[in-house]
């Protein structure tokens, strides 16, 4: 019996794009009518303002034209991308960072497992902050080198990253891009609910650290050794670009928490790191631009696979059929009891997120319509955000349609479908938490 094989990802994006443009002649055009909304910023749908438009449907034409325009819109983070991943290419090309894994190890020797745990953490840390996603692709040629020199599997390095964030963002109480905005439109405190969040955030972390773990230990090979022994006399220099690596990722998380930074000051710091790193490492100006160059080479495919992603929802919005599927979708809930409506939300979320791979925008669009649903049934407004969270935050772990995701498995040498065997038993039991944190919520009225 053959296992399932899922296609390059490079034709699934485009499978994906025609596949919209081919919805955008089958499905009925349709908008909600939206209003600026002080509290959010953002333009938000009036509830029960859905109504026909003429149709719109995307020729296959257009839809080819879509790639470079989602490549457009999604520039500012593809060349986070660029510059970032050229940073940490010239960083390795010192041979820093690979003395630092090695300093690593000596301090986990015997206790290599503990590395994974600590990791996930970090990274999970930073999705619950502000949903680590893109920015996250440069980071794992770094995470390739710590994983091979302990012996685990290239799909590890994904899953302590990617996989650890989106965990930490789905059960977030504070992330300002998914609960932040929900709870507002909801018209809910900011951290109300915190403490309930925190508690299965610690249960959704345990769950995704074991299973990995428990991975990486039934798969474990012969670690790789290191082949850059010949620059163990630069010592001192590689102390000075590592505390620089450090000082570096101190003061991103200092801009993109307290100054707002976009992806564009985050690539001009990381671009500031690549030159000064090879200035000080030795590589002199003409080895730091070569060892950029590498960098942008080897980034090239997962930035492009992010702008691919993109494309799909630019058809989508050029055959004005998003809203359709949106109304269509959260009609029926209105029907259900307060449980099974709670529980069908999460459904719906999940299910959206394919043709909706931002959560922000996911929240945007689909809150105005289930909250005031959910005060008509009797359903908690803060079970409600709940349901958006757990449907939307975990589906980041397995939709095609998640470019960031997409990107990293591919930047692992990791075809989708070996990562969704992988993710696939451990979303389920998240996707069970989810339920059970849903069902208590209603039980206790938070």
């Amino acid at each position: 019996m053959k296992t399932l094989r899922f296609p390059h990802p490079l034709v699934l994006l485009t499978g994906f794009i025609l596949l919209a443009c081919l919805l955008s002649y089958l499905l009925p055009a349709g908008v909600f009518e939206r209003h600026a909304d002080a509290a959010t910023g953002r333009d938000i749908v009036v509830p029960g303002s859905y109504h026909r438009v003429p149709p719109t449907p995307v020729s296959p034409l257009q839809a080819i034209v879509d790639i470079p325009r989602g490549l457009g819109e999604a520039a500012s983070v593809i060349f986070l991308v660029f510059l970032a991943g050229g940073a940490f290419t010239v960083v390795d090309h010192t041979g820093a960072l690979r003395r630092g894994v090695d300093w690593l190890l000596a301090k986990f020797r015997g206790r290599e497992a503990v590395v994974i745990p600590i990791i996930s953490v970090l990274f999970a840390t930073m999705g619950a902050l502000e949903n680590m996603q893109e920015e996250i692709v440069p980071l794992i040629p770094v995470l390739l080198v710590l994983m091979r020199r302990i012996g685990y599997p290239a799909i590890t390095a994904a899953a302590v990253s990617i996989g650890s964030a989106a965990v930490g963002a789905a059960f977030s109480p504070l992330n300002p891009f998914q609960v932040g905005i929900a709870q507002k439109l909801a018209q809910l405190p900011l951290l109300s609910g915190g403490g309930f969040r925190l508690l299965f955030l610690a249960l959704a972390l345990a769950i995704w650290i074991g299973g990995t773990v428990r991975f990486a230990l039934r798969h474990r090979v012969a670690p790789e050794a290191d082949a850059d022994a010949e620059t163990s006399g630069q010592g001192g220099r590689h102390g000075i670009v590592l505390a620089l690596l450090f000082v570096t990722f101190a003061f991103f998380a200092y801009g993109v928490l307290k100054l707002g930074w976009e992806f564009e000051q985050m690539a001009a710091l990381f671009f500031a790191l690549g030159v000064a790193a090879g200035l000080i490492g030795g590589l002199g100006l003409t080895g730091t631009a070569e060892s950029f160059i590498v960098g942008f080479r080897d980034m090239a495919f997962s930035a492009m696979l992010i702008g691919f992603a993109r494309a799909i929802f630019v058809v989508l919005e050029q055959g004005q059929i998003v809203d359709t599927i949106v109304n269509a979708m959260s009609a029926p809930l209105a029907g259900l009891p307060v449980a099974l409506s709670a529980l069908g939300m999460v459904g719906v979320h999940t299910a959206l997120h394919l043709p909706v791979p931002s959560v922000s925008g996911q929240a945007v669009l689909t809150m105005p319509l289930l909250v005031p649903l959910s005060d008509l049934i009797g359903l908690s407004r803060q079970v409600t955000v709940l349901a958006y969270q757990y449907g939307a935050g975990l589906c980041e772990l397995i939709t095609p349609t998640n470019g960031a995701l997409v990107a990293i498995v591919a930047g692992c040498g990791v075809r989708f479908d070996q990562w969704w065997r992988f993710v696939l038993p451990l979303y389920l039991a998240l996707l069970a938490l989810a339920v059970v944190a849903i069902v208590v919520g209603i039980a206790v009225g938070i």
